[in-house]
């Protein structure tokens, strides 16, 4: 159970009493998350999700509302933070920070179908055409400046080819992003993984979880997309998968010279991105809480593919009207 601050009806009943969104009539942990207490809230007018903010760069919350509340406002499946009757949506509560959003239609895909790839890209797509003209900035916290300033604290827990293999990787991907220069910019959800998104059948209920949304390379997400809407067990790319995300997202906003030029890399890095992270998390931060870490592996093995294999040919551009 990822609840790590308990409550109480009571508790979340007053809490409530200084929004718009009714009577207070049920409270219920949430069982997932790694960092954050989570709460499914029933009113009698609405369902919501209450979350209080154990860890991490809390400062940065402002950043997170704001982004949500512009993504809403353009009519993006995210869920807009709910902002109490003075306007305010981050809140405290049990002496965390709070915030409390709509709760949202679906469950997430675990083998997700081409049609629900096509929306998918369909929605990333919309998303960073508007998201280049957010205001806001946060600084993508898991770029190739992290992966140089951290990879060596691993290296001593990986064999002598991984090593090698790594800090290769690293050098090599510094030249590549030398040579094309800054990509098209804007605001990123972070970290798209299917377990971020719900889905009642093929529809696109919403686009959750929104804390490592930063501003960067918006190729940055489409690729984490990729590694895992579109990848097999063994590392591969399947290639219907990979064609009807990309297809749709190339309607709504078709990737310059400049990116189809570093697709392959940037491919490469996401991946080393998440295995190192999550190489991390087992030596070097264990998490906070008990819980169980995922495992490394399954990105060493996308990883090894996207250096054996590159990249698959990116469909040809057809721009929506």
């Amino acid at each position: 159970m990822a609840v790590f601050t308990p409550l109480g009806d009571a508790q979340v009943a007053t809490f409530l009493e200084s929004f718009d969104v009714g009577r207070f009539v049920s409270l219920q942990g949430v069982a997932s998350g790694t960092e954050n207490s989570t709460f499914f809230v029933t009113t009698d007018r609405c369902e919501l999700v209450l979350t209080l903010f154990e860890q991490g760069e809390q400062e940065e919350l402002p950043f997170f509302v704001d982004l949500l509340d512009y993504l809403d406002d353009h009519r993006l499946p995210v869920p807009g933070p709910v902002h109490d009757r003075n306007g305010v949506a981050l809140q405290r509560l049990a002496d965390k920070p709070a915030l409390l959003f709509p709760r949202l239609p679906g469950r997430h895909p675990e083998s997700p179908s081409l049609e629900q790839c096509r929306v998918l890209g369909d929605a990333l797509g919309r998303m960073h055409t508007v998201s280049r003209r957010f205001s806001g900035s946060r600084p993508n916290p898991r770029d190739l400046s992290w992966l140089q300033a951290l990879h060596h604290k691993v290296l001593g827990f990986l064999s002598n080819a991984d090593q090698t293999l790594m800090k290769n990787a690293v050098d090599d991907f510094e030249g590549e992003f030398a040579t094309y220069g800054e990509l098209p910019q804007g605001a990123l959800h972070g970290d798209l993984f299917r377990d971020n998104t719900l889905f009642e059948g093929d529809r696109l209920g919403g686009i959750i979880d929104f804390y490592n949304g930063c501003t960067g390379d918006l190729l940055f997400d489409v690729a984490i997309v990729i590694n895992d809407w579109a990848t097999n067990a063994d590392g591969s790319i399947d290639p219907a998968r990979h064609d009807a995300l990309l297809e749709a997202y190339q309607a709504r906003r078709p990737l310059t010279s400049g990116e189809r030029a570093l697709w392959p890399t940037m491919l490469s890095m996401t991946a080393l991105r998440y295995w190192l992270s999550r190489l991390l998390v087992v030596y070097v931060h264990p998490p906070a809480h008990d819980l169980t870490p995922h495992d490394p592996t399954r990105f060493r093995t996308i990883f090894m593919a996207r250096q054996l294999h590159g990249a698959l040919p990116l469909p040809e551009v057809s721009v929506a009207n």
